[in-house]
């Protein structure tokens, strides 16, 4: 049997506010409201098999609507979404969802991939537990390190990652085809506190999409916001634990999730520079990764 082609499309790669963020005038969000090529959605990836004519979707975003029609305006034919898969709970990963209600989509029992928590949070809250309640969503259970079977030429692999998690779990997904590899962490508190090394899980696969949230602990400074309130790595130490693993070309390193004020949005920016200097790259909408 001949494996149909897998191909990793990115959809967005913001912060869950996108750029420019709402009621926001910092210097990357003045740009993007007069540039609209500037414009930056919130992250998620498609998983696209496009000799199935199938699709699904990491993430149901607040621009769902959007990253939707981003898939279907590249093909002359419909293309199914087949299945979503949620990373966690919090504002840019999940209230998407609600396009898929009897007031837009009127979805029938699509699968939605969550883990425990996650679930039940969707069943216990409306409008939420409408979709599952009028067959709109099907929930299937994610359960770490442990891919769901699909019958695809993928394999999709959840993995636990420490995130706050006040309302559900937080996955990163593996995501294999039939030549390469993606390991996908879009949210994560701190490298030191998961118990896997991100050098070793990088050198493991052929392209990292990872956590930029933040350039450096300066960027919250000028913030005035509290670390301990939204933690993330920061852009400089993940490159400082990835300097080798980019060095040696074991992995291509790419970097999304950016808030809004993060200077790596501006390429003309001292950050973006040394960045691209040292061997690293920004995730931007549209790039795909054929697996």
């Amino acid at each position: 049997m001949v494996r149909s082609e897998t191909i990793i499309k990115v959809l967005g790669t913001a912060q869950d506010g996108g750029v420019p963020q709402p009621n926001c005038f910092c210097s990357n969000c003045k740009d993007a409201l007069k540039n609209p090529l500037k414009k930056r959605l919130a992250a998620s990836l498609g998983i696209l098999l496009p000799e199935l004519k199938k699709w699904y979707l990491i993430d149901a975003t607040p621009d769902f609507k959007d990253q939707l029609n981003m898939i279907n305006a590249e093909h002359h034919e419909p293309q199914e979404l087949s299945g979503i898969f949620l990373t966690h709970a919090h504002i840019g990963h999940y209230p998407g969802l609600i396009f898929l209600g009897k007031e837009a989509m009127s979805a029938q029992s699509l699968p939605v991939f969550t883990g425990e928590k996650m679930h039940r949070m969707l069943k216990e809250n409306a409008p939420w537990n409408q979709l599952i309640e009028l067959n709109n969503i099907e929930i299937h259970p994610l359960l770490p390190n442990q891919h769901p079977t699909l019958n695809v030429d993928f394999e999709i692999t959840p993995i636990s990652v420490p995130h706050r998690n006040e309302l559900s779990e937080t996955f990163g997904f593996i995501i294999s085809g039939p030549n390469k590899k993606v390991l996908y962490i879009p949210d994560i508190d701190r490298w030191e506190d998961w118990e896997h090394s991100i050098a070793e899980m990088a050198s493991n696969v052929d392209y990292c999409l990872l956590d930029a949230t933040f350039y450096s602990s300066d960027e919250l400074k000028r913030l005035g916001r509290n670390y301990k309130e939204i933690p993330h790595p920061y852009i400089e130490e993940t490159m400082d634990l990835l300097q080798e693993v980019v060095d040696q070309k074991k992995c291509d390193v790419y970097f999304l999730h950016f808030n809004h004020t993060n200077p790596i949005i501006n390429s003309e920016s001292p950050e973006y520079k040394d960045l691209v200097k040292r061997g690293f790259k920004a995730a931007r909408e549209g790039m795909e990764f054929i697996l």
